[in-house]
């Protein structure tokens, strides 16, 4: 039997740009590439990191496209201004052979009603039939679903197979104890980096979206097997995988932040990728105090990793 793809671990792909601000699609499938020869199990585009709202729906096709033309598992974020862009995109995924959705709910329109939330969901599931689908739960998107709606959504489309939470320890733990336990069919992603050990060492998390794990994949992958190892029971990989999750601390908080990407460009930058110095907007930059901050902050880390006795 062939594994889910909703288990693993993910990277959310940011978008590199041209020195003209334009998506560089030849290195986003590079660097697509090298992940998953690390050993993520897939990659997801055009979510938040990948910068959804400033690129067009074009570009965000294309860049679907060139992934999928290079082998890679590809699950697409659905954000969208509306419901028929976000049907596009859904639509654009299952007819290249993207791997699966990730549903992001409709947004600055009637963002806070259920039945509206509802609608959309239908639509984008209906637009991706059979691609197994995740929700994307984040409350900086203005909207929580929750078990009643998850499983009403479900009853019409059973390719909705997960709950990507992007939400905190509690967030986490109602998606568990309300959604995903005792179904074997579905699965609890982590969708937030300061949350990984208490996603799969206390909530049965399967899986992992991350941000950190672009610019360091390796370390990402290392913490993972040692959270499935503690949910099994093991004492020892428990004890380092709650010293690895707090030496990243720092690094991981960034996840939480609107500056998500400008963090973790930077920091793809500073491991040796500067295909991720620019951004979309030329306003958008860390201040130099931001970067004082993430460089130590990363130095830190990779001078405690590389003495660890948990390496």
């Amino acid at each position: 039997m062939s594994k889910p793809l909703f288990a693993g671990t993910m990277p959310a792909l940011m978008t590199p740009c041209t020195p003209d601000r334009k998506p560089d699609f030849d290195a986003l499938v590079r660097m697509g590439r090298h992940l998953v020869d690390v050993g993520m199990s897939a990659v997801v585009y055009c979510g938040s990191m990948g910068d959804w709202p400033l690129l067009t729906d074009e570009e965000r096709m294309e860049g679907v496209g060139r992934l999928v033309k290079a082998g890679l598992p590809v699950v697409v974020g659905t954000g969208a201004q509306n419901t028929a862009r976000a049907v596009a995109i859904a639509a654009h995924a299952k007819a290249v052979g993207a791997a699966g959705l990730m549903l992001i709910p409709r947004v600055l329109s009637r963002g806070s009603s259920i039945a509206a939330q509802r609608a959309h969901f239908d639509a984008v599931l209906a637009a991706g039939v059979d691609l197994p689908s995740v929700i994307y739960n984040s409350p900086y998107y203005g909207f929580e679903t929750k078990a009643d709606l998850f499983f009403d959504l479900r009853s019409r489309a059973p390719h909705l197979v997960g709950f990507k939470e992007f939400g905190g320890g509690p967030a986490l733990t109602y998606a568990a104890e309300h959604i995903t336990s005792g179904h074997p069919d579905l699965t609890l992603m982590v969708g937030v980096d300061t949350q990984v050990f208490h996603g799969y060492a206390n909530c049965g998390a399967t899986g992992a979206i991350t941000g950190i794990g672009n610019a360091l994949p390796r370390e990402i992958l290392h913490l993972v097997a040692l959270c499935e190892k503690a949910a099994a029971g093991d004492a020892v990989a428990r004890r380092h995988a709650l010293e690895l999750d707090k030496a990243l601390a720092v690094l991981s908080s960034f996840d939480e932040g609107a500056d998500l990407v400008l963090y973790y460009k930077h920091l793809m930058v500073a491991v040796g990728y500067p295909e991720y110095a620019l951004h979309f907007n030329a306003s958008d930059a860390l201040s130099p105090s931001q970067k004082a901050h993430v460089d130590r902050a990363l130095a830190q880390f990779q001078a405690w990793y590389a003495s660890w006795d948990g390496r």
